[in-house]
């Protein structure tokens, strides 16, 4: 992969519970885990034909840096737009270089 194909900045967040501090109630949100650059690619229409008769929700796919802490509850945010992660997919060749992150769009609320 080559590192030009990575120029947009994407934010990868994490449900979280916060306490308002007027109420002292406990809220369900999210919190930054990192801003990374990605290549957000949306699917090709033979791609998004393809995955809907396979059931999937897929509808693009973002591709970062190796990271060994990306999990399934997590979002990742881009030009307001949140995907919500569908899986993780390491590089074919040494499993450690970059990752593939199938991802739909739509609102996580977690």
């Amino acid at each position: 992969m080559r590192i030009g194909k990575l120029r947009h900045r994407v934010r990868l967040e994490r449900p979280a519970r916060t306490q308002d501090p007027a109420t002292g109630e406990m809220i369900d949100g999210w919190e930054l885990v990192a801003t990374l650059w990605a290549s957000v690619e949306p699917l090709s229409a033979r791609e998004f034909i393809a995955a809907m008769s396979t059931q999937s929700e897929v509808t693009a796919r973002i591709l970062i840096r190796h990271r060994d802490d990306i999990a399934p509850d997590m979002r990742i945010v881009h030009r307001g737009k949140v995907y919500n992660i569908q899986g993780v997919l390491p590089d074919p060749k040494s499993g450690l270089h970059y990752l593939t992150i199938p991802v739909s769009e739509g609102v996580n609320d977690g």
